[in-house]
């Protein structure tokens, strides 16, 4: 490799799907067409990632504080361990800064952006919005209804049996077991996201004491359990032993090949069939190897995805480019032979 780094750029099909529940799907507005575009944070597929290597999690340590004179319960900021002998904290990062302890802050060796359509024409929001409902009519009697009597801003006690069934006869009404949840949005089209790993510290943790990535007891530990002493373009470090870096890089390879967004489950599932894969040592040379090219031979402009084959790249290219590539050649073993060329990749680095 000329470069350091390890850049790719997968391409996903995406179907009627959400990426995420809370507050709905995310967008953000291109600014060619003006129209609301789907995302995934790079954020949300490094943390699909990390639970793909199916390695344990560090503990996090999460802090409340009580006011007794309000009896509310307020969240306070999150403290990780900043251990590096877990895989998630290694490749995904940590930091712990607050009042009177020392800050530490590892960056993550994996960059990665949002996972967004591929081109604008290619990809986006449903519409017109939809409203899904929470329900449970079929099974009344298992649920209950609480009305309150209000007036104005103020609430009031709660009706009794009697008197919801009074008010219900005298008003016509019903008020069954379901809940509606309105304007909401899903996800289709092709969808396409980048990724960089950077070799330098992908398995070496600085040593340096004016930006410590490391507590005292931590390094300390990482001496222990045979963590050695380097030196990479940055300063001195320790390095991952190699026994412990062959556990991780091809959990490692497979994850970031076949790694799914999980915390869209509880609206619907949708696998993200995975079109293509392109590797390379040139980050340029991702941007076009994937891309879309935009038509205007056509009455209205249209798009077209491309797997340009000229480019310097490693291409894996699935059965499932035929349905959406034109010309494009795929084979059943391509997501193997992209695990096979990331583990080579990452081994043949010289860490040591």
């Amino acid at each position: 490799m000329d470069t350091p780094f390890i850049y790719l750029r997968g391409l996903r099909h995406v179907s009627h799907t959400v990426f995420a529940v809370n507050d709905g799907q995310k967008f953000y507005f291109d600014p060619q067409t003006g129209k609301r575009m789907a995302y995934s944070s790079g954020q949300q597929i490094k943390r699909a990632i990390l639970e793909g290597l199916n390695m344990p999690f560090a503990a996090i340590t999460f802090n409340w504080e009580v006011d007794k004179k309000e009896n509310k319960a307020n969240q306070k900021e999150p403290h990780s361990p900043c251990d590096p002998t877990y895989a998630d904290q290694l490749l995904g990062g940590y930091m712990k800064a607050g009042a009177n302890i020392m800050a530490v802050k590892r960056r993550s060796p994996l960059s990665i952006s949002p996972m967004r359509p591929l081109h604008p024409l290619l990809g986006g929001i449903a519409s017109p919005t939809e409203n899904i409902s929470f329900d449970r009519t079929s099974h009344t009697g298992n649920h209950k209804v609480k009305v309150h009597w209000t007036s104005g801003k103020e609430r009031g006690p709660e009706l009794s049996d009697e008197e919801l069934k009074e008010w219900l006869t005298s008003n016509t009404r019903t008020l069954p077991n379901r809940a509606f949840i309105q304007d909401q949005t899903r996800a289709s089209g092709l969808f396409v996201y980048d990724m960089a790993i950077d070799l330098r510290t992908l398995f070496c943790v600085s040593t340096n004491k004016f930006e410590p990535e490391l507590y005292p007891e931590i390094e300390a530990k990482l001496r222990d359990e045979g963590w050695k002493e380097g030196k990479n373009v940055f300063g001195n470090c320790l390095i991952c032993p190699k026994d412990k870096r062959e556990e991780i890089i091809p959990a490692l390879a497979k994850a970031i090949v076949n790694w799914r967004i999980t915390t869209n489950q509880s609206r619907t599932f949708d696998p993200m069939g995975i079109i293509a894969i392109a590797i390379s040592d040139n980050a340029n040379q991702i941007t076009y190897a994937i891309r879309g090219d935009l038509r205007v031979d056509t009455e209205r402009p249209q798009a077209s995805p491309v797997i340009d084959l000229s480019a310097k790249a490693d291409f894996f290219v699935t059965p499932t480019a035929k349905s959406y590539v034109p010309g494009a050649l795929g084979s059943a073993d391509a997501l193997e032979k992209a695990e096979e060329k990331l583990v080579k990749l990452m081994s043949a680095y010289k860490y040591d």
